[in-house]
C-alpha cells in the first residue's frame, strides 16, 4: 500500500495487519516508516520510496505481486483561495495523487494481478462535493474516481477478474491534512473550529476507514466502483 506512514495509511496499514495480512507499506519518511514497523512487526515491511515513481510502482508490484493493492498516497494541499494560488500550488495534487493512481492502476492491469484481487485507491469526498479552498484537491480527487472506473471496465473487458473500487472519505479532523481544512474552512465561515465540527455531524476516525479497506478487500459482493465514505458507513456511488 502506498502512503502508509501516517493518517489513513497508518490505520489502514493497521487493520490489514491485524487481519492477517503482510503489508508491504510506501511512504517517503524513513522515520515515520520505522514507526510504523516497530508497532505492527513483521507483518509490516517498509519501503522508503516516491509512490509517484512508475519505476517503483512496476519493481513492486512486479516483486510482490500483492492481491490487495490500497493506493492511499497523496499531497496535503495549500489552503488558500483560488486567486492566491500559483499554478503549481494549484496542480500539487494531480502530479502527486493522481500520477501515483495512473501509475499503479497501470502497472495493475499491464501484469496482470492475479484474478480475485482487490485495487482500492483513494478519492474524496471533496470529488463530490468540492473544495475552493484546496485549489486543484478536488478535481484531481475526481480523476482518480474515473481512473478506477476506467480501470474496472479494462478489468470486465479483458476478464481480468481485478476488483477496482473508489474510496471518498469524509472531510474529518482526525488526520493532519483534515485538521488544517476544517481549520481553513472554519475561518472562511466565521466559526471556531468546534461550532464547525457541530455542524457537520460524526466523525469519520481513521481507525473506521481501516476496517472498511479489510472489508473490501475480502467482500466480493462490495463491487461498485465508488464509495462515499462516512461515519455512517459506506454509501455507493453510481
Amino acid at each position: 500500500m502506498t502512503g502508509a506512514s501516517k493518517g489513513f495509511g497508518r490505520a489502514i496499514a493497521t487493520a490489514l495487519c491485524q487481519a492477517g495480512a503482510n503489508v508491504i507499506g510506501v511512504a517517503r519518511d524513513r522515520a515515520r516508516l520505522e514507526d510504523v514497523r516497530a508497532q505492527l512487526g513483521d507483518a509490516f515491511t517498509p519501503v522508503v520510496a516516491d509512490a509517484a515513481d512508475p519505476v517503483v510502482a512496476g519493481q513492486l508490484i512486479d516483486a510482490y505481486q500483492p492481491r490487495t493493492l490500497v493506493l492511499n498516497a497523496g499531497a496535503s494541499p495549500l489552503s488558500r483561495a483560488i486567486q492566491r494560488h500559483t499554478w503549481q500550488t494549484f496542480s500539487r495534487n494531480w502530479e502527486v495523487d493522481v500520477q501515483h493512481v495512473f501509475h499503479w492502476t497501470r502497472e495493475a492491469l499491464l501484469r496482470p494481478l492475479a484474478p480475485g484481487s482487490t485495487v482500492i485507491a483513494f478519492s474524496s469526498g471533496a470529488a463530490i462535493a468540492g473544495s475552493p479552498l484546496s485549489g486543484g484537491y478536488a478535481g484531481a480527487k475526481a480523476a482518480i474516481r474515473f481512473v478506477t472506473s476506467y480501470a474496472a471496465d479494462e478489468s470486465e473487458r479483458n476478464a481480468l477478474g481485478i476488483r477496482f473500487t473508489a474510496v471518498l472519505p469524509q472531510l474529518t479532523p482526525a488526520t493532519d491534512l483534515g485538521a488544517t481544512a476544517v481549520a481553513a474552512y472554519a475561518a472562511r465561515q466565521g466559526v471556531d473550529v468546534a461550532t464547525a465540527l457541530e455542524r457537520s455531524g460524526p466523525i469519520l476516525a481513521p481507525e473506521q476507514v481501516g476496517k472498511t479497506v479489510v472489508e473490501l478487500a475480502i467482500d466480493p459482493g462490495l463491487d461498485q466502483t465508488a464509495y462515499l465514505l462516512t461515519a455512517a458507513g459506506l454509501t455507493a456511488l453510481k
